[in-house]
């Protein structure tokens, strides 16, 4: 192949691929509502599997501990060794998942099939997020949006078709979403040979970069910085997990809703918190990461608080609020710390899903014994406080964005 001149590769890196970034949002997609038809289906195998809370909550944590452990490994060696071809592979991994889950009689089986598709999702994410810092354009903001965006409208899908497909008919339904996977796993071939023809991108283009726009802080500074972010993405996806594992089952259990009516609750949620997760990015490029991480956290206190003290009408209508505000947060929280630690995409992104992920299933399990031991009320109550610890986004560094 004929070597890409300085200026080609330069003008290249200047243009934000769309089509690219587009590919890989429904990419994350696909992904996302592979996954989140699990929780989706907890109503449907606790009662024909006879579950308590607690191992609906071992659930939910056999799948996020798949997808975390692996994802800082596979960031750090990709860092090195870019795999243009293991989207596909991944994705593979997610296609057997949802097949066994399908069949799945038995709480090992669930087990079994669940850790397939976590699997999937750890590959993805590190990669796929290489890929959105690829297309950019300088962009980041703007790209890791859109990349998150469709995630979290996936997210989203997975209760209205748990809703529309599965609940009517039986678990036996989510085969279809096998189709899903095959149609990703053709696109992420197409999207691999982009992948592997625009290498040149990730080591030419990120040296200028590193020099131009490194951030002026020592070595503890950064990390003090990157142990605050994880701080607040601890907060937010435990509160996360309270609703995407055990919202269906509060309302329910408070309001004698239907498991159906549930799911389409919980699709609300999901789809704004999908409409925010699209605004975070790019605000945070205009006007700093810092503020956006102030706003999506801090500012969703006083709806999280309220919320448990609502009726049905309220509590659907503060939900939508908590969803579209909270979600905002994680694409400024992922580009502010690839701006810490320039040169380190794929390690970052690996960290910051795989924790996210984990804190997620940890906190799933801890958070089923809780509502076994006292009630699925009083889990609201106690996550309700969560956001308040945005508090110290206050001792984050300010960093000057820079211009694209």
């Amino acid at each position: 192949m004929k070597a890409k001149s300085t200026n080609e590769i330069t003008r290249t890196a200047n243009n934000t691929a769309f089509t690219v970034l587009l590919a890989v949002s429904f990419m994350h997609l696909s992904n996302d509502t592979l996954q989140s038809l699990i929780p989706a289906i907890y109503p449907l195998v606790k009662k024909s599997l006879d579950l308590n809370f607690s191992q609906i909550g071992l659930i939910t944590l056999v799948f996020q501990l798949a997808s975390s452990l692996f994802q800082p490994v596979i960031g750090y060696y990709t860092d090195k060794k870019p795999q243009p071809y293991s989207l596909p592979v991944g994705m593979f991994f997610s296609l057997c998942g949802v097949i066994l889950l399908s069949f799945a009689h038995t709480f090992s089986m669930v087990l079994i099939a669940v850790a397939l598709t976590g699997v999937g999702s750890s590959v993805l994410h590190p990669e796929a997020s290489r890929l959105a810092y690829m297309a950019s354009g300088g962009k980041r903001g703007l790209a890791q949006s859109i990349f998150q965006v469709g995630g979290n409208f996936g997210s989203s899908l997975g209760p209205l078709l748990a809703a529309l497909l599965i609940a009517p008919y039986g678990q036996s339904n989510l085969i279809w979403f096998a189709l899903l996977a095959l149609l990703t796993i053709l696109l992420m071939l197409r999207v691999s040979r982009w992948y592997k023809n625009n290498l040149y991108l990730l080591k030419p283009i990120e040296k200028p970069q590193t020099s131009k726009s490194a951030v002026p802080l020592s070595r503890n500074k950064i990390m003090f910085a990157l142990v605050i972010l994880l701080v607040l993405i601890f907060s937010k996806y435990i509160y996360l997990t309270s609703i995407s594992s055990y919202y269906t089952f509060y309302l329910i259990h408070k309001f004698g809703v239907s498991i159906q009516h549930s799911q389409y609750f919980l699709f609300l949620y999901l789809f704004a918190a999908a409409a925010g997760t699209l605004l975070g990015g790019p605000i945070g490029d205009r006007i700093g990461r810092k503020y956006v991480i102030w706003i999506s956290i801090l500012g969703v206190a006083p709806f999280t608080l309220a919320m448990p003290h609502l009726d049905l009408f309220w509590t659907c209508i503060f939900s939508i609020f908590i969803g579209f505000i909270l979600s905002s947060a994680f694409s400024a929280i992922l580009v502010y710390a690839q701006e810490l630690m320039p040169g380190k995409v794929g390690l970052i992104a690996g960290l910051f899903f795989g924790f996210a992920f984990g804190v997620a299933g940890i906190g799933s399990a801890f958070l089923g014994r809780l509502a076994d031991s006292t009630s699925i009320e009083h889990v609201y109550l106690i996550c309700s406080f969560l956001p308040l610890i945005g508090l110290i986004t206050a001792f984050l560094p300010n960093i000057k964005n820079k211009k694209v």
